[in-house]
């Protein structure tokens, strides 16, 4: 009973924050579903209908941010995962007390979103450090010359944020549990005769499998739902899914306010999907981790 009693404490103790946490979302998620179905009475729409998730999922602007959104979200994750766990080796492999390596892979994790935008900025930018240190060495001949990576249709500027944040952390998360592998399975792996390459496909990778996909979610999701990035650093010409929504909802024409909610319930459906399919996979990676390590 003592025992039962301690397992409960935590969740207990985090039962306030999490049903008022569950109330926000599940009330902002209720609100946006009902007007996204047309029904705003404070401005005279009672009529419920699907017709606005109709116009949005037919709409050039929609599939052209859902497109663009996907991409964004997919290769920074990418990335991210990559030179994430390659941090993390190069790390590990430097030796467990190298506290100076372990403490530069927190510092960016440590720095606010808008501050790192700030910092891109004055990088990146056509008249930014790099562009004249290239026009001091000669290599450009004007800013204009330098490559647009700001406020480009490509969205580096806004993937070179989240790598400067994401590789970071996911390397965090590599690290954390690699560490704490048993290093019995690596010898005895040796011993039976096992290269490198197979010590790293058949055990490192199996064992860190679950920990690579949280991380790879992690930095989907924020990429897919982040507002202020693609804001201050996305294109004119092309948005995210959030800036769309915004733009439909700061619509002067209240007709267009549903749009904007169903787009939000259609980013929220999106999330929710993924969040299942992370858990089945999760689900799969952790047998053949369990597996790998009997």
């Amino acid at each position: 009973m003592i025992k039962l009693k301690q397992k409960a404490t935590p969740y207990l103790l985090l039962l306030p924050f999490a049903l008022i946490m569950a109330f926000i979302f599940a009330g902002g998620l209720v609100q946006a579903m009902v007007q996204s179905l047309g029904y705003l009475p404070a401005f005279g729409m009672e009529t419920i209908t699907i017709s606005n998730y109709q116009r949005v999922l037919t709409n050039f602007r929609f599939i052209s941010s859902l497109q663009y959104t996907f991409y964004i979200a997919l290769l920074s994750s990418i990335l991210s995962v990559i030179l994430g766990v390659v941090a993390a080796f190069l790390v590990h492999k430097a030796g467990k007390g190298n506290k100076l390596s372990f403490t530069f892979l927190k510092i960016p994790i440590m720095i606010p979103h808008i501050v790192v935008i700030v910092m891109i900025f004055h990088i990146f930018f056509q008249t930014g450090i790099l562009s004249r240190i290239a026009y001091n060495l000669g290599i450009v001949e004007n800013a204009h010359a330098f490559p647009l990576l700001i406020f480009d249709r490509a969205g580096i500027g806004i993937m070179l944020v989240y790598l400067y944040k994401q590789i970071p952390f996911v390397a965090l998360m590599v690290y954390a549990i690699s560490r704490n592998i048993d290093s019995k399975y690596f010898q005895i792996a040796e011993n039976l005769g096992a290269s490198p390459f197979h010590i790293m496909t058949k055990i490192t990778m199996p064992l860190l499998a679950p920990t690579i996909l949280s991380g790879f979610l992690f930095c989907f999701a924020f990429g897919f739902g982040a507002f202020e990035v693609p804001f201050l650093l996305g294109s004119p010409a092309r948005h995210t899914l959030p800036i769309l929504a915004f733009i439909e909802y700061s619509s002067p024409v209240m007709t267009d306010r549903p749009a904007a909610m169903a787009i939000n319930v259609i980013i929220s459906v999106i999330s929710m999907t993924l969040i299942w399919l992370y858990a089945k996979a999760l689900g799969i990676l952790t047998k053949r981790g369990m597996e790998v390590g009997m």
